[in-house]
């Protein structure tokens, strides 16, 4: 779609939000989930990005993304939260493989918008805990391109092999016979 008079292209597409309720505590899924998505040291990766070599960088990236993904952020806003009496917590992970996303961004290095996925881990006024998180392949499917797209279909059953071993339901918008 070309640009509006105004210089603007206005994308305008649907994303499945998951929103999965999961039968453990908070603390339990968190470290399970961190266990089964270690954090991956940025300062060391850019390191070794910027010796430009790239099968060194696919190497180290295989080798912390036991389930094909990395944490490349956290957020954990819970201590402020509470500052004004809320009781449940919440914290938020980037995750994603730099080495898949970069069969997405030599198309458009727009896909960065969504590229690493954010993860959400939160507990109700009820104390359940829910994961949330948005269907990969409705994000990346919104950039008109069929290699994008089929990238956030694998991404769909990379996420599905997570939710799978982190024990809780897969939405079956994730499964490789259900992918758009």
């Amino acid at each position: 779609m070309p640009p509006s008079t105004d210089g603007v292209r206005r994308v305008t597409h649907s994303v499945n939000r998951f929103v999965i309720e999961v039968e453990d505590t908070f603390d339990n899924t968190r470290r399970r989930f961190e266990q089964l998505v270690p954090d991956i040291d940025l300062a060391t990766l850019a390191e070794v990005i910027e010796a430009g070599d790239l099968e060194a960088v696919k190497k180290y990236t295989a080798e912390r993304t036991p389930n094909s993904f990395a944490n490349f952020w956290t957020l954990d806003p819970t201590a402020m939260m509470t500052l004004r009496g809320n009781t449940t917590k919440a914290v938020t992970y980037l995750v994603g493989n730099n080495v898949i996303a970069e069969t997405m961004f030599r198309h458009d290095a727009g896909i960065m918008l969504y590229a690493p996925i954010r993860i959400a881990l939160y507990t109700d006024a009820r104390d359940r805990t829910f994961l949330s998180v948005d269907q990969p392949s409705t994000r990346f499917g919104s950039f008109d391109n069929p290699d994008i797209a089929a990238v956030g279909r694998l991404l769909d059953e990379k996420l599905a092999a997570i939710l799978t071993l982190l024990g809780v339901p897969v939405p079956v918008e994730l499964t490789v016979s259900n992918a758009a």
